[in-house]
């Protein structure tokens, strides 16, 4: 490998693109072209170094975002390959916020699709710099340059080609660099070689054409290029390069390159360009956290002198070496046997071993360094977003949000033998991945666990039977409801208790109102210290969200909602915060009864792509599910629907779909929002939840 320590030549970049775009493919060529693999790996036959669970072979999706590295140029590329499922969402939500630069794979036929938005926005949010890659050139309905005009229209991005394909679709021979003007041909199934041809008259003409759009962009920005382009100068490369460089790690412009990953061509000058236009550790700004001691935001440079920090970004569990944390560290250096703090929890921890992982296989190191992604084995109490930083130097880097669960099954043990390790692999699983969530139901007494989509959990179960051997009946999948309030309401309670010796008393006057949807439950304090004491105001938040964990409904958990403490009184003897905890959560149940309480059910935004000669009859069964079309798509011989459907209408909604269409059409979806549940499906949904007849 080469010298980690020089972080110029350190490239950590991520790749994400919708489902079934090329990610894992691609991925497997890189390792292949930079030696990191001695044979190519494919998806489809189960074969990939990348996609290494069982779960992940057999469906042949990404699942777990999986780490790896490898040499090119000089330079050290650590990749992290992400899933492309929006069940998945999390991995790469996590995996983008300790990356520098991503490349965004677009299916050459598919162009943005619904995954592929989402994971671009989740990259604005974090000001990811991106190249682009346009895939699957090889395949019928390719069009280039219909990609990169949804590129700008669909994501609001300056896409700019600085390649254009040889051919397509079976034609599909090679690629053009319009900033070299050279074409390159590929030769052989394996794609290492091809060979260098100058432009014919008709690919210069073109070549030309889209070098000044790149020329023009770029002057946008660089007052050297604008200079030089204006008084008809040459631009040298190394200034093109540069500028395009300097352009793409500002999130200004996005250069985009074309390939057929499977077929083997175009993917080295992909890793070209992740060298040439991506950041190093020392490009992006210095990592910002609050310092433990004085309160006061600190930043970390990306130097091997400052002090130690690293941001917990994934935990998994391995079955030869027990619990790995995966950090990403951006300042200072972290040796073999040495201890930092856990700034979040206090805590002190040792670090056991330092691994640079490879998909599922581990390579032991010495220390890591600024700039490095490695797994640690040891660390006891990190969960993801922890900070692990030098004792010496506490600060608290910003951690990481993740979406609610949006679906829930029943989970029981078959065996008293099984009950015990049902709940430890749980723990074990909700410590990998936060955004699975297991609970108890007070009704039913029933253990519950939610995650972001049935393949989730279908996931969850296949391990939880199959890698922790758990013998256990799983119930059918139910949506995630939640409840919320239409209109304010106040309420007062007293809560009095004499049971001989000292009694409890406390009386709190609560309101309720409602708030906009996504804002969550806000505790706002009116009441002054005479009438209930500082100490008491928090118990009394505490009492007031426990109680809204059960709405009066269904039981479901209330949300979007302001609470008010108005008022109250205490004893001088008998107050306690138990006392004020108990009147909070009577106080809460009497005025979410006069509040005029609804049922809110997730709502899907989802795209249906299918032959035209189907569409009428997937229509039909889109709106007998309550669906509601937002737009249509010409795509070829396709069609492509758009539109939003409740969540709770979708299971089975696979099967339908392909018995609608002779297995032709596909869809995709992701959740939206809340939504009010109309009044008739409410009763319904409440009447299931008791147990009723409907």
């Amino acid at each position: 490998m080469a010298d980690i320590s020089d972080l110029a030549i350190i490239r950590n970049i991520g790749i994400m693109a919708h489902i079934d775009a090329g990610k894992t493919t691609t991925t497997e060529r890189i390792l292949y072209y930079s030696g990191r693999v001695h044979k190519i790996g494919e998806v489809d036959k189960g074969t990939a170094t990348m996609d290494w669970m069982s779960q992940e072979q057999e469906r042949g999706i990404t699942i777990t975002s999986a780490a790896t590295a490898c040499n090119w140029k000089n330079s050290v590329v650590n990749i992290i390959d992400t899933p492309g499922h929006v069940d998945f969402t999390v991995e790469v939500e996590r995996a983008l916020r300790v990356l520098d630069g991503a490349i965004g794979i677009f299916c050459a036929v598919a162009g943005v699709q619904p995954q592929s938005e989402t994971v671009w926005r989740q990259a604005d949010r974090y000001s990811i710099p991106r190249i682009a890659y346009v895939n699957k050139m090889d395949r019928i309905g390719a069009d280039y340059f219909r990609v990169i005009k949804m590129i700008q229209k669909n994501l609001g991005s300056a896409a700019v080609p600085i390649q254009l394909p040889i051919g397509a679709e079976d034609s599909f021979e090679g690629l053009i660099d319009i900033i070299k003007l050279k074409a390159y041909i590929y030769q052989g199934d394996t794609g290492e070689k091809y060979f260098e041809r100058d432009l014919s008259e008709f690919e210069l003409a073109e070549a030309e054409k889209y070098r000044i759009l790149l020329l023009e962009k770029l002057s946008d920005y660089d007052d050297g290029i604008l200079e030089k382009y204006l008084e008809g100068q040459e631009i040298s490369l190394e200034e093109i390069y540069s500028s395009l460089r300097k352009q793409t790690i500002a999130n200004k412009l996005v250069p985009v390159l074309c390939g057929s990953s499977f077929k083997n061509k175009g993917v080295q000058f992909l890793l070209d360009a992740v060298v040439n236009y991506l950041p190093s550790p020392l490009d992006i700004p210095s990592v910002k956290g609050i310092d433990k001691k004085t309160g006061e935001e600190v930043a970390r440079l990306a130097d091997i002198n400052d002090p130690m920090c690293a941001l917990a970004f994934k935990v998994a569990v391995d079955p030869y070496v027990g619990k790995l944390t995966y950090i990403r560290i951006y300042s200072g250096k972290l040796k073999t046997g040495s201890h930092a703090l856990n700034s979040r929890k206090d805590k002190r921890e040792r670090i056991g071993r330092i691994l640079k992982m490879h998909a599922n296989h581990r390579e032991e190191i010495e220390a890591a360094f600024a700039g490095d992604i490695v797994a640690c084995v040891g660390i006891k109490d990190m969960v993801t977003g922890d900070t692990l930083c030098s004792e010496e130097a506490p600060l608290i880097l910003e951690s990481i949000d993740f979406p609610e669960p949006v679906i829930d099954v029943a989970i029981e043990a078959k065996t008293k033998a099984d009950q015990d390790r049902i709940e430890e692999s749980l723990r074990r699983l909700a410590e990998e991945d936060p955004t699975f969530k297991t609970r108890i139901d007070e009704e039913s007494g029933q253990m519950i666990i939610s995650g972001m989509g049935e393949l989730h959990l279908e996931i969850i179960i296949d391990r939880l039977l199959r890698e922790f051997k758990v013998n256990a009946n799983v119930g059918i999948p139910q949506v995630s409801y939640k409840e919320t309030i239409k209109k304010k309401s106040q309420a007062e309670t007293i809560f009095e208790k004499q049971a001989g010796g000292r009694g409890q008393y406390a009386h709190v006057v609560l309101e309720i109102s409602p708030l906009a949807e996504g804002k969550g439950k806000v505790f706002c304090d009116d009441s002054s210290s005479e009438q209930i004491p500082r100490e008491y105001v928090s118990a009394v938040e505490i009492g007031a969200r426990e109680a809204l964990q059960a709405g009066i409904l269904a039981g479901y958990p209330v949300d979007d909602l302001e609470i008010t403490l108005k008022g109250g009184s205490f004893h001088e003897v008998d107050s306690s915060e138990q006392a004020f905890k108990i009147a909070a959560a009577m106080s809460i149940k009497e005025a979410l009864a006069k509040a005029q309480a609804v049922l809110l059910e997730p709502i899907m935004d989802m795209e249906i792509i299918s032959p035209e000669e189907y569409v009428g009859d997937v229509i039909a069964d889109f709106n007998a599910r309550r669906g509601r079309i937002i737009g249509f798509e010409e795509s070829r011989e396709s069609k492509i629907i758009q539109g939003t459907v409740p969540l709770a209408e979708t299971f089975g909604y696979a099967t339908s779909l392909r018995s609608h269409s002779q297995g032709r059409a596909s869809f995709s979806m992701k959740v939206k929002n809340y939504a009010e549940v109309p009044e008739s499906k409410s009763k319904e949904v409440i009447a299931k939840r008791y147990g009723l007849p409907v």
